[in-house]
């Protein structure tokens, strides 16, 4: 059988070739096939086939620090342009900043200015690498007073490239530095001012914010566009390296204490969100339900118009106050609820649907962004581009988690003590989706609206125990009445988020355990850890990422790999009722788990066998896995991945 002229045959354009080891570093290879031009004026018969030639390509997955350094400089670009993105933006989970520098500057002496012209092309590169640096992580330079880093950035450049667009970026992010210091201080002395006055008038003060209007006596549109305008703004300003696994999951420890400060405004902004809508529902306990009922229809409206915004931080955030147990206990005031506003709350509830890691907004937030980068942006000369909607805003914590299930299931160094490039290869393809949304972030052109913002910030905090205490005291638990709307999780807002994003979770696989509270938890829940590597040699390299895959998309408590899966240990008698993720292979027994846990939960000096392990099972029972058991082999596969740790009798309290 003929094939048409001019057909091409289905092959595939990469074909995966295996590794290659050159002085010590660990390259992937594959083939790349592309179209060859044959020249001639004549090409004869050769004109009805396609050509093709093949190139190949190496990328490289694995080596030691220095090497990887001097890769920046010497490495092919064109074969490997994720190379220097990767490194730049992931660098800090492996060596900090100055090391790099060490490593980087001295390669070469820095010419002389009448020596520029003939500037070896090693130069060039490592010029562009500084100044893709600047642009892209101005924040690893930040280092006050002084700076020392930029200090040296600039010192160089100003002899390598005087007057270029590098030379002067360094030179104006170094003023940028000090000017931003000059304004801190002086913005310290405003507010020093402020406190002392607010604290001489504090009665007229708190007369003054009780006649204010509260947060609800705003449009729903006026609230929810200050809601995205204060997201936005704290979205825009994440820090990439702050995101990785590796740092977030230290950022409660006495080593990473003061961490992330860029993550945890993020934070500290969901559970004012949350808060929020809380203290506004339960307000007035007096209050009859169709008053109240209300109130929650307004939330339900301004979640909505957060959708429509395509802030889906805020429009989570409000959904998870409304499925708290202080709120959704509320029956009377749900029945009171009407039948649009209760339709659109079961469908907004629908986005973060527990089912599938989340896989509802995973796939809306892909939608959301497959519908910016669609034809306007590649518009034909001459023709004014389409307008791109602004956002979305995403819900940081989905990245968060996907980030820390990669520093669990991908090991830090290979064997021979080479540094896993390939695993921050991965990292940066979820840092680049979250900087391609930074970026489009910066089309919203919202208004500011102060009255709104002071009657958010005005709004009174209430804790847990609060929340509860008034929801019982608005309907007594004896009360008889219809049903709330249904939702999956009906267990209080603390213990409904930790226990969501602890299911998410994972671990880093350096020498301490770890890992990654949710940004929906509160800072008193946020404890960070790090796990084991899962392996060390490069063979087995190629293996992870199809385990990532199943563990990535599939991560509930209890859900099984043919040999792991992920659980959730917590404490007995823990005040905080947290759960710490372990990973779990079927290699595991009692004792290394129980240990793990203790760590994860930042007890000193853990004794395991001062413990017991048990399984919760559904009906409030428990499974008690004896203490040289396979964990992976005795517990039920049947019940969620839950367990809990009591101490034995007779075993002494840890310090």
């Amino acid at each position: 059988m003929e094939r048409p002229p001019g057909k091409e045959l289905a092959l595939a354009p990469l074909q995966e070739w295996g590794e290659e080891e050159v002085d010590g570093a660990v390259y992937n290879v594959t083939l790349r096939r592309q179209h060859s031009q044959r020249p001639g004026p004549d090409p004869g018969p050769s004109a009805d086939f396609v050509h093709y030639r093949t190139c190949k390509v190496r990328a490289l997955r694995a080596a030691r620090i220095e090497r990887l350094v001097l890769e920046l400089v010497q490495g092919d670009h064109e074969q490997d342009p994720a190379f220097v993105p990767a490194f730049l933006a992931t660098h800090r989970a492996f060596i900090p900043t100055d090391h790099v520098l060490g490593l980087l500057l001295p390669l070469r002496q820095a010419p002389r200015p009448q020596g520029l012209v003939r500037l070896h092309s090693g130069y060039r590169a490592l010029i562009s690498v500084l100044g893709s640096w600047l642009l892209d992580h101005p924040q690893d330079f930040k280092d006050p007073p002084a700076h020392p880093n930029l200090v040296r950035v600039c010192t160089f450049l100003s002899v390598a490239a005087p007057g270029g667009a590098e030379s002067q970026e360094a030179e104006r992010l170094l003023k940028h530095f000090q000017e931003e210091e000059e304004e801190e201080e002086e913005e310290e002395e405003e507010v020093a001012k402020k406190l002392q006055e607010e604290e001489e008038g504090a009665k007229e003060e708190e007369e003054h914010v009780k006649e204010g209007p509260e947060l609800l006596d705003f449009s729903v549109d006026e609230v929810a566009e200050q809601l995205t305008v204060m997201d936005m703004e704290l979205f825009s300003q994440v820090c990439l390296g702050e995101c990785l696994g590796s740092v977030w999951s230290h950022r409660d420890k006495a080593v990473g204490r003061g961490t992330a400060p860029s993550v945890r405004a993020t934070v500290a902004q969901f559970n004012a969100v949350t808060s929020c809508v809380l203290s506004s529902v339960l307000v007035g306990p007096g209050l009859p339900p169709p008053y109240r009922a209300h109130r929650l229809e307004k939330w339900i409206f301004i979640a909505q118009r957060c959708r429509e915004l395509r802030n889906f931080s805020s429009l989570r955030a409000i959904l998870s106050a409304l499925q708290s147990n202080p709120v959704y206990r509320l029956k009377r005031s749900w029945a009171a609820v009407s039948r649009e506003p209760l339709s659109i709350y079961r469908k907004l509830s629908n986005i973060f649907s527990d089912e599938n890691n989340h896989l509802n907004s995973r796939e809306i937030l892909s939608q959301e962004e497959a519908s910016l980068t669609s034809p306007e942006e590649e518009t034909a000369p001459g023709v004014p581009p389409l307008k791109v909607p602004p956002g979305p805003i995403p819900y940081l914590g989905t990245f968060l988690t996907d980030l820390v299930m990669l520093d669990t299931a991908l090991p830090d160094r290979l064997e021979g003590d080479l540094i896993n490039f390939e695993k921050r290869r991965k990292e940066w393809e979820i840092l680049s989706r979250i900087q391609h949304l930074q970026r489009r972030c910066m089309s919203y052109s919202l208004p500011s609206r102060p009255p709104v913002l002071a009657a958010f910030h005005a709004q009174r905090p209430l804790s847990e125990e609060q929340s509860y205490r008034l929801s019982r005291v608005i309907e007594p638990p004896a009360a008889s009445c219809p049903s709330s709307p249904r939702i999956r999780r009906r267990i209080s807002l603390t213990k409904r988020l930790s226990a969501k994003l602890s299911r998410e979770r994972g671990f880093s696989p350096s020498h301490q355990p770890g890992d990654l509270p949710s940004p929906t938890v509160t800072s008193s829940s946020a404890q960070g850890t790090v796990e084991q590597p899962l392996g060390t040699k490069v063979s087995e390299l190629r293996a992870a990422p199809a385990f990532l895959g199943s563990l990535a998309q599939t991560s509930h408590p209890g859900q099984r790999t043919p040999d792991a899966c992920v659980i959730r240990v917590s404490i007995d008698h823990d005040p905080g009722n947290l759960y710490r993720s372990i990973l779990l292979t079927s290699q595991d027994k009692v004792p290394g788990v129980v240990l793990r846990a203790l760590q994860k939960l930042h007890l000193e000096q853990p004794q395991p066998r001062d413990y017991q392990l048990f399984q919760v099972l559904p009906g409030d029972r428990e499974l008690l896995i004896p203490d040289n058991a396979n964990v992976f082999y005795a517990m039920s596969p049947a019940s969620p991945g839950d367990f809990v740790l009591r101490k034995k009798e007779g075993a002494q309290s840890p310090p």
